[in-house]
């Protein structure tokens, strides 16, 4: 006799992404370490999901991305991801404000095979994206903002300046579990959020939309852009 499938609800979003999961993300010791070295040093469980990190592969696949900025480090579990989509000779930056932090994404990226293809660059980012400005590091072809929500705004600011036209700019943590909706929250994660989207929205150089998820990470979403001509 067959269990009756669980309701709509953070049971059944698990149920479905780990059964999506099985078909589409087979175990991988290196993205599987990266998950287990992360916990072990005690970071928080924050990274993408699987299905969420194939994504994010098959989005740098499809616009043929040679250069990758991630804002956001954490793991590296999502950097794996993205550096994996890239063609030979191609390079990923990715800014991490912790160094702890960086030292496990450091590791996890080297048991990847990924050491030369990563740069793992610590400081706060609004620090170190001037320096990558000044030493020429973009256009990139790729940026994946996953970092803190209060500072997205400057962030996508900073994508544009070091982007070019068919540039892919993706958010992650846009939704917050739908509180992004409410004008009057108090909490600067969500105040943070609603001040980006609407600068992305009003941006005459970027074309975008929010999308909501549900999954293993519970309720949230992801805002998509594409840059266009100057």
């Amino acid at each position: 006799m067959s269990r009756d499938p669980p309701q709509d609800g953070p049971e059944r979003w698990k149920a479905v992404d780990e059964y999506l999961r099985g078909l589409f993300v087979p175990p991988d010791p290196a993205l599987d370490a990266a998950l287990r070295a992360t916990a072990e040093a005690g970071l928080p469980s924050i990274q993408v999901s699987p299905n969420q990190g194939k994504l994010l592969f098959l989005l740098a696949k499809a616009v043929g991305a040679r250069r990758v900025l991630e804002i956001g480090t954490l793991g590296g579990y999502s950097t794996i991801w993205l550096a994996r989509a890239l063609p030979p000779g191609g390079h990923l930056v990715t800014l991490e404000v912790d160094p702890a932090h960086a030292e496990v994404a450091r590791g996890d990226l080297r048991r990847a095979g990924l050491a030369d293809v990563v740069e793992v660059r610590l400081g706060r980012a609004l620090d170190t994206l001037p320096e990558l400005e000044a030493e020429g590091a973009g256009p990139f072809d790729v940026v994946f903002i996953d970092a803190d929500k209060p500072a997205y705004t400057q962030y996508l600011s900073w994508a544009l300046r070091l982007s070019r036209p068919g540039t892919l700019i993706i958010a992650d943590n846009v939704v917050r579990k739908g509180a992004v909706a409410d004008a009057a929250s108090e909490d600067e994660n969500v105040q943070g959020i609603r001040r980006f989207l609407e600068a992305l929205a009003q941006n005459r150089r970027a074309t975008g939309v929010a999308v909501q998820t549900v999954g293993s990470k519970g309720y949230d979403g992801f805002a998509l852009a594409v840059v266009g001509e100057l």
